[in-house]
């Protein structure tokens, strides 16, 4: 506006040349585009900060995620490491509310949980109390009818399935768990890739040994690789117990449950089973009768 104004005098004299006046024009549109573009620009670069502003908290959360990424063995023996103030919470539960039917009383009401790396807790209460239902939640079996979930400040629909069963998980009830029929290391190995490395086998063979179970791999004619299940070799409740802790403790998840699994487990069998999971999973939470 400026520019057409200022030309505008020798327009109404006509003095001017004309080639002087297409020059004139030519820079004031020239101009007018360029200033233009550059205040589009800096919009842009506006939005892009106010967008950088609304995922920072993301990108930073995905960036922990990766760089915690260790090798098992340096998870399974390192001591648990303190969390900062800042870091998201390995789960953390607001409000959960469920009910197996639309219209029943709720199992669940307000249940709210924090669990931070390192921590061992134990959830203790009656048959009946709504525990294995609070695990299923956590776990992601169940969905709440209503509160937050979190794992490391990402909800369920955020990592799917897969990827929330990789940082939690659990090894249910006794009558809730199964020998599968086929291989003693594919039991073990339920949760890792298949077909397995000589280094998984040897980590497999390491934790049952941890846990008790050395005799009945001796006993076993093909070891680890001795079929197992209902139409193969019979495992005793406290085998069966220890092999599901065992399944649960390889998987290398930010946090492990155990659901009364140790119930079946004489005293001796016990300790070697306590110092086993203390020793390798990093954060434990138990469930247990009081």
């Amino acid at each position: 506006m400026l520019g057409l104004l200022g030309l505008a005098p020798a327009f109404v004299s006509g003095q001017s040349a004309p080639v002087a006046l297409a020059v004139g024009l030519g820079g004031t549109l020239l101009a007018y585009r360029a200033l233009h573009k550059l205040a589009i620009g800096l919009v842009h670069l506006t939005g892009a900060a106010l967008a950088w502003q609304q995922i920072a908290p993301l990108v930073a959360t995905a960036t922990h995620l990766e760089g915690s990424s260790a090798p098992a063995a340096a998870l399974a023996l390192a001591p648990p490491a303190g969390q900062g103030e800042n870091e998201p919470s390995l789960i953390e539960a607001h409000d959960l509310v469920f009910r197996y039917r639309e219209h029943g009383a709720a199992v669940l009401q307000d249940c709210c949980l924090c669990i931070r790396a390192g921590e061992r807790i134990i959830l203790a209460g009656p048959s009946g109390g709504g525990k294995s239902t609070f695990i299923s939640l956590l776990t992601g079996l169940r969905l709440p009818e209503s509160g937050l979930l979190l794992s490391r400040g990402l909800d369920l629909s955020t990592l799917g399935a897969d990827g929330w069963r990789q940082r939690v998980v659990a090894a249910p009830q006794f009558h809730e768990n199964h020998v599968l029929t086929g291989t003693f290391a594919f039991n073990l190995l339920l949760g890792r890739r298949w077909p397995p490395q000589p280094a998984d086998v040897q980590e497999a063979e390491a934790v049952c040994r941890e846990l008790g179970l050395g005799d009945l791999l001796d006993r076993m004619p093909a070891g680890l690789w001795q079929m197992v299940g209902e139409t193969g070799w019979q495992l005793s409740h406290g085998e069966r117990s220890r092999l599901y802790i065992a399944r649960a403790l390889l998987q290398h998840a930010d946090v492990v449950i155990l659901d009364e699994s140790f119930g079946a487990l004489d005293p001796e069998n016990l300790q070697r089973a306590l110092h086993c999971v203390l020793a390798r999973a990093s954060t434990l939470l138990v469930i247990t009768h009081p």
